[in-house]
C-alpha cells in the first residue's frame, strides 16, 4: 500500500476508531487474488469485543464508500483485534501486558549476542518495565528492571493453566 493511500486511510479512519474508545493499531492493504484485503486492527485497554468490531465494521465501511480512498475497484474489509501473539512494540503494548508472561528479544550489548528472556510485566513506566523472572529449578523468581531501548522484540506467552485475576480474587 502506498504511503499516501495509508496516510488517507489512517486519517480518514482515526476519528471513527478514537470516537469508539479505540486505538487504530494497524491498516493493511494486501491482494486475496482480484480482489483487495483492507484488514485493519483495534484495541483497546480492556480489549475489543466481538460486537464492537461488528459495529465499527459498518461504520468503517459507510465512510469508505463515502470517500474515493479506495478507489473503484472491489475490497474485502476485516475489522478485527489483535491476536494474542502479536508483538508488543508500543508503550501502551506493554501497559496492556501487565500480569502477562511476554518473551522478550534484547538487543546485543557490547558485541554480545542478543540476549533471550521470558518474564512477567509487573509495572510499565516511561522508561521501561519491571519484570518477574521466574526461577528455574525450584528457585525463587527474581526482579529485573529493563529499558524500552533494550528491547529488540516482545511478544506475549499464550499461558493456558494461569488463574485469571478474577479467579485470584476470589
Amino acid at each position: 500500500m502506498s504511503t499516501t493511500q495509508s496516510d488517507r486511510l489512517r486519517g480518514l479512519l482515526e476519528p471513527l476508531v478514537a470516537a469508539k474508545g479505540l486505538d487504530l493499531e494497524e491498516i493493511e492493504l494486501s491482494r486475496a487474488g482480484k480482489r483487495r484485503m483492507l484488514r485493519i486492527i483495534v484495541d483497546s485497554d480492556e480489549g475489543v469485543e466481538l460486537d464492537a468490531c461488528a459495529e465499527l465494521s459498518r461504520e468503517v465501511s459507510d465512510k469508505l464508500d463515502e470517500s474515493d480512498v479506495m478507489g473503484e475497484d472491489e475490497y474485502v474489509l476485516e475489522v478485527s483485534s489483535p491476536g494474542a501473539d502479536r508483538p508488543l512494540s508500543e508503550h501502551r503494548h506493554f501497559v496492556r501486558a501487565i500480569g502477562r508472561l511476554v518473551k522478550f528479544q534484547l538487543s546485543a550489548e557490547d558485541g554480545k549476542g542478543a540476549e533471550e528472556l521470558v518474564a512477567r510485566i509487573l509495572d510499565v513506566d516511561d522508561e521501561g518495565m519491571d519484570l518477574e523472572v521466574p526461577g528455574v529449578k525450584g528457585r525463587k523468581a527474581t526482579a529485573r528492571r529493563i529499558a524500552f531501548t533494550d528491547i529488540a522484540k516482545a511478544r506475549v506467552e499464550i499461558e493456558f493453566n494461569r488463574k485469571d485475576k478474577k479467579e485470584e480474587e476470589a
